[in-house]
């Protein structure tokens, strides 16, 4: 197994005063990650640059005080570098594999961070079906699903108003352009790409981002978020889109 590599110097102003964490979470990955098969042993040399600074600069994207699902979170990417890099957010883990699980609470555990990230077993579209479905401000994802399949799945637990942060490849363009018209059909509107992270990577991050129409049909009233109810905010998840987008580019 090769030996992780010291963090990159834009670590340092990615991650903040979290930057300990950072490299707690990259051991992790290296050592027990590896061990039971959830990332690939050649993957350590570059889990900084290609994993967890790739997932990180996501934050550009995502609004003050958010609350956000990780969809299909696997290792823990992207949901726990962006957690770390903003800790106004709550961030949960959605994840439908126990052992996956049980390492992401390890991972939440050894970060003293239970106050605001936690591990939910399920699938998106069953998390978030029903009266008492759950929704979150922001939805993201990393190679789970083709981009409108994906959608599909993601639209259940965003609430009216919240976005979809698709983190996808160098054919991020043309993926957006086949998916455009099956993405609207589904509810989603302002679809666009984003590029996080072009002044500190070598290799900018991304986005596919979207905002669900506000239509609540069928969905019941109220919002849920780590199964409890709460009162809305008085800024909308658009709003806090918004001015996120102030730090993030879009092409």
């Amino acid at each position: 197994m090769s030996v992780l590599a010291p963090p990159p110097p834009a670590a340092a102003e990615v991650f903040g005063a979290a930057l300990d964490d950072a490299i707690r979470y990259a051991e992790l990955l290296a050592t027990a990650g590896v061990e039971r098969g959830l990332i690939g042993p050649r993957e350590t040399e570059r889990l900084w640059d290609r994993h967890l600074l790739n997932c990180a600069v996501v934050a550009e994207a995502v609004g003050p005080d958010a609350t956000v699902v990780d969809v299909g979170s696997g290792a823990g990417l992207p949901g726990v570098p962006l957690a770390l890099a903003r800790p106004d957010l709550r961030v949960v883990f959605l994840e439908p594999m126990e052992r996956r699980c049980v390492f992401l609470r390890e991972v939440v555990e050894a970060l003293g961070a239970t106050s605001r990230m936690s591990v939910l077993r399920g699938r998106a579209p069953d998390a978030g079906m029903g009266r008492d479905g759950l929704r979150w401000d922001v939805a993201v994802a990393r190679a789970v699903a083709p981009l409108e399949r994906l959608g599909g799945m993601l639209l259940p637990v965003v609430q009216p108003g919240g976005v979809m942060l698709a983190m996808r490849g160098s054919r991020v363009d043309e993926e957006l352009a086949e998916a455009r018209d099956g993405l609207h059909s589904q509810g989603w509107r302002e679809m666009q790409v984003l590029l996080c992270g072009k002044d500190r990577l070598t290799e900018p991050t991304r986005l596919v981002s979207a905002v669900r129409v506000a239509d609540d049909v069928g969905r019941g009233g109220g919002d849920r978020h780590d199964g409890r109810q709460r009162e809305r905010r008085g800024q909308t998840a658009r709003e806090q889109q918004r001015r996120a987008r102030g730090r993030a580019c879009s092409t």
